[in-house]
């Protein structure tokens, strides 16, 4: 091939290779311009709405500019308070270090709040028009148009709807909830049980009722309850603080050891097994309500005075229905279900008195409307007190006379019924109990619309005292041995003048009615003596022992038998009255004597005389069987009560009622149902 053609070869290669080149350089900028298109054609639609107004009509045009000039302005300003509202979360101080800085935001915050609520619909309103406009003269993109909608719809939702309140996000009631808990701070950190000595001890001293809140600390409280209340959260602030106050409260009795309020009536017998606890209710009682429950009223005046009389009264009757008002008052209505008894009728005129102690303070604590539930229980607690122990009084007379057709005591001692209503009667008659028992009575008589006398109360005191008589002339009579009666008969008469004089009962009936028993006590005394221990010194007769009159064998045979009569005689009536009671050692002690003399010197003058007859013998102690010295120490230890005797004495109930035994004159708790 010549060089031309190699040339043109060459140069054809050439030109060959460089629009290989080139078609590497274009594959490459085509390959780079993929995305670059991609990107253009997602931006075409969003291009196209923003050109789309310029292709609206003119007239569209025009006006769409004065709509959204009116929309924008009330948005705008909306927008500059929502962001002042975030700008004061920045002044939100601690409440506990700066209480007035926190509420001076809290309120600009309120307020800023009070903005939003009442400009935010008129701007959503003034967007919904716009967003008419731009749709009705399609001045914009369907697309954006549908956008437009549902922002606005959730506008509309939020300011219409529960979620009100959050236009802010939440800022004012998370802060309104900072305030409640700097309430509920202030309250516990400044609210401490009050330090006692249980009133139940006798001679504990007065406890002074707490102090109120201080100053300070009650203008805080009064400061948050302006801002909470205005807010509707009333109801939380009174939560708080009778959870707080209740709790305190309940803290403060604690140190009483109150748990015998919860005692029912299955858990006991009868008044008497829990008679300690019904005096520590009064007391316990009385503290309640004149140092703790007194102190929560005023303060609850303190704190709410503001808010109105029904709001810190109702405060204060949910206080006092928490902290153990109901208990105490459910603790007495216990008492009146138990079994009826006499004590049940003390206790149920202590029960009165107590309540009646507190009639003023009840009133002015618990008068209003807040307290219905108290006043209802305390009104119900006292009618059944009244009826309860008048019933019991009313019956005392009738269970008295059912007592005449028990057998009199073996040991012909006093029953213990005689003792009993002459001590109860006492005591019903006594300053304690009578004015109280008055009360009661007019009180049932009133309810009955009928009028009571005092001289109805003392007549029915003593017709008990008449059925006692009648009851202990008929006992005596059921002893088959005349000696019983009399030492019976002795034994009551003895009671009724002694135990009964100087008494409010013995005062009312009068000096000739003690004075009669007394007469009646020596004359069946005497009696006692002649027809037993007196009809001793005649066995030990001196007939027919005169010196050598009929030789000294025939003395020594009838010292024989009259010692022996005596000794039978003796060891019989000394068994029998070994077992005998006389309570009163006054009266005990006066019979062995009165028996002693009786008997004892002509015992020893007999055996000093005649004694030596007998004592050679081999069976001397047969007949020389007393000393004139060891008889009088058995009659002394005669008579002695069975307390005396074994050491201690229980007071035993049988079969609900008077039990007519031997009893310990201090010590009575007879029971009828």
């Amino acid at each position: 091939m010549d060089d031309k053609g190699v040339r043109n070869l060459i140069s054809a290669r050439n030109l060959l290779n460089a629009n290989v080149e080139k078609s590497k350089a274009l594959g490459l900028s085509l390959q780079k311009s993929g995305p670059r298109l991609d990107e253009i054609n997602q931006r075409l639609p969003s291009l196209e709405v923003a050109i789309r107004p310029i292709r609206a009509q003119r007239d569209a045009l025009s006006t769409v500019g004065g709509h959204i000039n009116r929309a924008v302005v009330p948005a705008t300003a909306v927008l500059k308070v929502f962001d002042a509202i975030h700008g004061l979360e920045k002044s939100l101080s601690d409440p506990q270090t700066d209480l007035a800085g926190y509420l001076g935001v809290l309120k600009r915050l309120e307020e800023a709040m009070k903005f939003l609520g009442e400009n935010c619909g008129m701007a959503i309103q003034w967007l919904a028009d716009i967003v008419e406009y731009l749709e009705d003269h399609k001045v914009a993109d369907e697309r954006f148009i549908s956008g437009l909608k549902k922002a606005l719809k959730s506008l509309q939702e939020l300011e219409a709807g529960d979620e009100k309140g959050n236009l802010d996000g939440g800022l004012l009631s998370i802060a309104l909830n900072r305030l409640e808990n700097e309430f509920l701070r202030l309250l516990r950190e400044n609210t401490v049980p009050l330090p006692m000595s249980s009133p139940s001890l006798p001679g504990a001293p007065a406890c002074i009722a707490p102090s109120p809140l201080p100053v300070t600390v009650i203008q805080k409280l009064q400061a948050i309850l302006g801002r909470l209340i205005a807010k509707g959260r009333l109801e939380k602030c009174i939560s708080i603080y009778v959870e707080v106050r209740s709790s305190n409260v309940r803290d403060s009795l604690r140190a009483l050891n109150l748990d015998y309020l919860e005692i029912s009536v299955s858990e006991f017998n009868d008044v008497a097994s829990i008679e300690v606890y019904i005096a520590q209710w009064g007391r316990h009682l009385e503290f309640a309500v004149k140092h703790l429950f007194e102190a929560e009223y005023k303060l609850c005046n303190d704190v709410f005075e503001r808010m109105g009389l029904d709001v810190w009264k109702s405060c204060f009757a949910k206080i006092a229905a928490q902290a153990g008002m109901l208990a105490f008052l459910q603790f007495g209505k216990t008492v009146t279900e138990s079994k009826k008894d006499p004590i049940k009728l003390l206790k149920l005129l202590d029960i009165f008195a107590s309540l009646s102690k507190l009639r003023l303070d009840f009133n002015r604590l618990f008068g209003g409307a807040p307290c219905a539930e108290i006043q209802n229980l305390t009104r119900d607690l006292i009618r059944r007190v009244i009826e309860g122990a008048c019933e019991i009084f009313w019956e005392l007379l009738v269970q008295v006379e059912l007592q005449r057709q028990t057998p009199p005591p073996s040991d012909c001692s006093i029953p213990r019924v005689v003792v009993f209503i002459t001590d109860y009667c006492n005591k019903l008659l006594g300053d304690d109990y009578k004015p109280i028992l008055t009360q009661a009575l007019v009180i049932e008589r009133s309810w009955r619309h009928e009028k009571f006398q005092e001289r109805i109360l003392t007549g029915e005191l003593l017709n008990l005292v008449k059925a006692i008589e009648l009851n202990l002339e008929t006992w005596s009579k059921n002893y088959e041995d005349p000696v019983s009666s009399y030492l019976f008969l002795m034994n009551n008469h003895w009671h009724l003048y002694k135990y009964l004089k100087g008494t409010k009962l013995g005062g009312l009936l009068g000096d000739s009615w003690l004075r009669e028993h007394e007469e009646y006590k020596e004359y069946y005394s005497n009696m006692y003596l002649r027809e037993s221990w007196g009809k001793f010194p005649a066995l030990l007769s001196r007939e027919g022992l005169i010196l050598f009159s009929g030789g000294r064998a025939t003395a020594r045979n009838l010292v024989k038998q009259r010692l022996k009569s005596f000794n039978e005689a003796f060891d019989g009536m000394y068994k029998k009255q070994s077992n005998w009671v006389i309570a009163d050692k006054e009266l005990r002690e006066k019979t062995c004597e009165v028996i002693i003399q009786t008997i004892v010197p002509v015992y020893r003058s007999y055996m000093q005389n005649y004694g030596p007859l007998v004592e050679q013998e081999s069976h001397a102690s047969k007949y020389a069987k007393y000393t004139a010295q060891s008889l009088e120490k058995m009659f002394g230890s005669l008579f002695l009560p069975k307390i005396v005797r074994h050491g201690s004495f229980k007071v035993r109930q049988q079969s609900g009622k008077f039990n007519n035994g031997v009893v310990d004159q201090s010590q009575t708790s007879p029971i009828f149902k």
